[in-house]
């Protein structure tokens, strides 16, 4: 499914225009960055920078670390914008918050787990993209061994549909033994859990706040910011999409990995796949 997504900075067409050629319901469309002022955004583009280096500060810590640098804001409102990012802060030590609403729970299934084959284990993650005049939030499916990016997707909103698309478009590629995320809503879901169980994956689910969990993506969405987003700070949607089409086949197919032995993670992927899918 292409995803359908709204330019508030769009050149020639509005947003009411928009939803009416994707047709959207206007009257239903809710996109979250027109509504917050330039303020707020250059906060959360401060609070992502911040998350970058310091994952482990909660909204405490993360407005007296503003307030030193000179913004003046409160815990009420970096605790919101927090939560509009869909920051989640991660705990040195394996402390679990209070678990999901969910009727199925999943095990951490990658404790003592030695990786060392592609398709073994895949994991996902969302993170936030800052705009000129917004924002979006970006998903990606990753093969742990190889560090292939399988698949990746843009929303306007924190919804699950991007993220099923994500998965849809990872499972044409090949098909994990393992699928490991955190338990945020869009991945929790009976949809989601359910195209999992579909495909015979087992299911894995970080405990909430483990900082190790998940140190992959999270090393990718690093190098990803310092290296493309923050440096070229995106206009718009089009040129968020086309930027990060370009970072994502260069971290595929270009940038060499220490961790892979100066090799890429497509090389390293290949290699790996008796199914000849590359």
């Amino acid at each position: 499914m292409k995803r359908k997504l709204i330019d508030v900075n769009h050149p020639e067409l509005s947003i009411k225009e928009q939803c009416e050629a994707l047709e959207l319901a206007h009257s239903t469309f809710y996109y979250e960055a027109a509504q917050e002022a330039e303020f707020n955004l250059l906060i959360m583009r401060k609070i992502d920078e911040i998350h970058l280096r310091i994952p482990f500060y909660g909204y405490r810590r993360m407005t007296a670390e503003l307030v030193n640098m000179g913004y003046r804001v409160n815990e009420k409102r970096v605790r919101r914008l927090m939560q509009k990012m869909g920051v989640i802060t991660l705990y040195p030590k394996a402390k679990l918050s209070s678990p999901t609403n969910c009727a199925k729970k999943y095990p951490y299934l990658l404790r003592g787990v030695s990786i060392n084959r592609i398709n073994q284990v895949w994991s996902t993650d969302i993170t936030y993209i800052p705009l000129a005049k917004g924002f979006v939030y970006l998903v990606a499916v990753m093969d742990w061994f190889s560090r292939y990016v399988l698949s990746w997707e843009l929303s306007n909103t924190l919804d699950e549909e991007f993220c099923l698309d994500a998965l849809d478009n990872a499972l044409t590629v090949g098909k994990p033994e393992i699928f490991n995320s955190d338990q945020g809503s869009q991945f929790t879901g009976n949809r989601f859990t359910g195209r999992l169980e579909a495909a015979e994956i087992s299911i894995s689910w970080d405990g909430r706040g483990r900082a190790l969990d998940n140190v992959f993506i999270e090393r990718l969405w690093r190098s990803l910011k310092y290296e493309k987003v923050y440096p070229e700070c995106f206009e718009n949607v089009s040129e968020a999409h086309m930027g990060l089409k370009d970072y994502f086949d260069f971290y595929n197919e270009k940038r060499l990995h220490q961790s892979l032995d100066y090799s890429t993670p497509l090389k390293i992927y290949c290699e790996g796949d008796i199914n000849n899918v590359c």
